[in-house]
């Protein structure tokens, strides 16, 4: 899921948590209202459809306005684990002859939408076929590829009648059919865009924007929206485990100015705040030892480049394959000049750890092993590059003799002359500015021009999607315990595929090669297309029932990403956040998101 902010542990699988309860801190919360709480994620959301949202800090509001078959909870060690949430309980599924795997789920009794009307099955299959579907072409659409018939909703032939292998049999079963067995089923069920929408409450474009037009069915209901400002959520007293929610207002207050949260929070406006000022932290470990948190992320901060952007100088005569090639080896080259110890110890401060590869830390093999530790060939570090800080001045010497193959040199300067002047896009922060402003002075010691670009979040998140930049931030949190989450956004057709593969000019470019005929499938292609060789190896992946086969091939999916150099990790995250000493009841899971449903005032 994208991440706004700029997270600041390392988590070593996905039950690692964060429980707040009673612990002294240097400042003391004033609040009066013991009933809300007050809190700040980030700034202004693009969206509160559920089936259109794919930021991590919305995802957390939704998460308290809506039950899906299944959610998150803590367990009495403070696990996070998965339970039934609308559902009765969360079932085995059954294997058919053919290899597809069927779940029968039945919903709880007594499940009302915030207006009154009972939830039903069918709501669910509505809501799954609408997120799916080609209509609305949300981001995370490709999330209901494991279920049967997803393949003919978005064939080229389809004709806009198809539908997912999701039937509700009446008002309270609901069967769904995947087309193979699928490892991390039960947590899709828990992610955002999987909750139930009401057919005749979507049908108004509008009503994910009014507090008046807008329906859920979660432990809160939606009852102030002042845009730009604030997001009140009070408690639904027809959730069917409203007993258990003892906290009855939220506010999320809207802002992406970090000195402003941290002001809040000092003042004891603000209970919870997701971000803090990169220069107070040092000062925010020592004096709010108890209440500046850094807790374990499953989640990689990097930089994008737009496979279309041109970055060869205007006197090249590189074209087709050569030059599809030369400039994968100059974003390599452009990576390895990046200092990724500076950046986490010089600016992010969060004890995050450098990055080299795109898939996060703590996301494990089959064998319980870390998936990143496997990457890339080289026996002596892990994944693409080595991030020591021995071989920083290596890794320098190295991709300026890359560069040289491509650009001008200047021996007197040490500087190339005929580099492109490329963006740098960010959004609102200042640890996005100051990475940016790393970024653009580092490549400037080698005659780079980067010229950097300010957005709102709502605004970057469309320049992105969009293709409309050069280079840009990003984050990227796991949505599940699993590396196919950091590969599937990547193939033509999601809507998470900010870097572009497979479109415009890249999508006729024929320069991967992929052979999958040792494995046993028949797929061996020379020179191919994006979509011919990525998006056919991640379909492959998802039909694979074999785990050393399956994390084999993510492995090479990893290979194939990293190869095009447009994806720069930086490090893995964790998540800094700070709350009030006397909350009680909080907790957070390392997918990012945050839960406030079960909190409490101590004394």
């Amino acid at each position: 899921m994208k991440k706004r902010l700029m997270s600041l542990m390392l988590v070593v699988g996905l039950v690692a948590t964060t429980v707040l309860s009673g612990c002294s801190g240097a400042s003391k919360s004033s609040v009066t209202n013991k009933d809300e709480i007050n809190v700040c994620l980030g700034s202004e959301p693009q969206t509160l459809d559920p089936a259109l949202n794919s930021a991590v800090d919305s995802g957390t509001v939704l998460a308290h306005l809506f039950s899906g078959l299944a959610k998150w909870e803590q367990d009495d060690s403070g696990k996070a684990v998965l339970v039934a949430d609308a559902a009765e309980e969360l079932v085995d599924g059954v294997e058919n002859a053919d290899g597809t795997v069927t779940y029968t789920y039945t919903l709880k009794d007594g499940l009302t939408w915030s207006d009154g009307v009972a939830v039903t099955a069918k709501d669910f299959e509505f809501a799954w076929n609408r997120a799916a579907s080609v209509a609305l072409a949300a981001d995370y659409g490709y999330m209901f590829d494991v279920i049967d018939g997803y393949d003919e909703v978005w064939a080229d032939d389809a004709t806009g009648n198809e539908k997912l292998n999701v039937k509700a049999t009446d008002d309270k079963t609901l069967v769904v059919t995947l087309s193979n067995a699928v490892p991390y089923w039960n947590e899709l069920l828990a992610f955002p865009c999987y909750y139930p929408v009401r057919e005749d409450v979507v049908a108004n474009e509008s009503w994910a924007t009014d507090p008046s037009t807008y329906v859920s069915n979660g432990a809160y209901t939606l009852t102030g929206w002042s845009h730009n400002s604030l997001i009140t959520v009070t408690k639904n007293d027809n959730y069917i485990d409203a007993s258990e929610v003892t906290m009855k207002t939220i506010n999320f207050y809207l802002s992406d100015d970090a000195n402003n949260q941290l002001t809040n929070f000092q003042n004891g406006s603000w209970q919870l705040i997701d971000d803090v000022p990169t220069n107070e932290i040092e000062n925010l470990k020592t004096n709010y030892a108890d209440e500046f948190v850094v807790a374990g992320q499953l989640g990689t901060y990097y930089v994008c480049w737009n496979i279309n952007e041109e970055l060869l100088p205007s006197t090249s005569t590189l074209t087709g394959t050569e030059k599809t090639e030369a400039e994968a080896e100059i974003r390599n080259a452009f990576s390895l000049l990046l200092d990724r110890n500076y950046v986490v110890e010089g600016i992010a401060q969060g004890g995050q750890v450098p990055a080299s590869s795109f898939v996060a830390m703590g996301i494990t093999e089959a064998d319980g092993s870390e998936f990143y530790q496997n990457a890339g060939d080289s026996d002596s570090y892990d994944g693409y590059f080595d991030t020591s800080a021995d071989a920083y001045s290596d890794n320098c010497a190295a991709a300026v003799e890359t560069l040289k193959k491509y650009y001008t040199y200047d021996e007197s300067t040490k500087k190339f002359t005929d580099v492109p002047t490329l963006t740098y896009l960010y959004n609102t922060s200042e640890g996005h500015k100051a990475i940016g402003e790393y970024v653009q002075s580092t490549l400037a010691n080698y005659g780079v021009n980067i010229q950097l670009e300010n957005q709102e979040w709502a605004t970057f998140l469309t320049t992105r999607k969009s293709g409309d930049y050069s280079i840009a931030r990003n984050g990227w949190l796991a949505d599940y315990n699993d590396p196919i989450t950091f590969l599937d956004m990547w193939t033509t057709a999601s809507g998470n595929n900010d870097v572009q593969f497979g479109k415009g000019d890249n999508a006729d470019v024929k320069a991967y090669s992929l052979d999958l005929t040792s494995y046993g499938y028949d797929l061996n292609v020379t020179n191919g297309t994006w979509a011919e060789t990525y998006d056919e190896l991640i379909t492959i992946i998802k039909s694979c029932t074999d785990d050393t086969v399956r994390y084999e091939l993510m492995h090479k999916a990893e290979d194939m990403l990293m190869s095009t150099g447009c994806i720069t990790p930086l490090y893995f995250y964790t998540d800094l956040y700070m709350v009030d000493d006397s909350v009680e009841g909080f907790f957070s899971t390392p997918l990012g998101f945050k839960y406030f449903m079960y909190v409490t005032y101590a004394d």
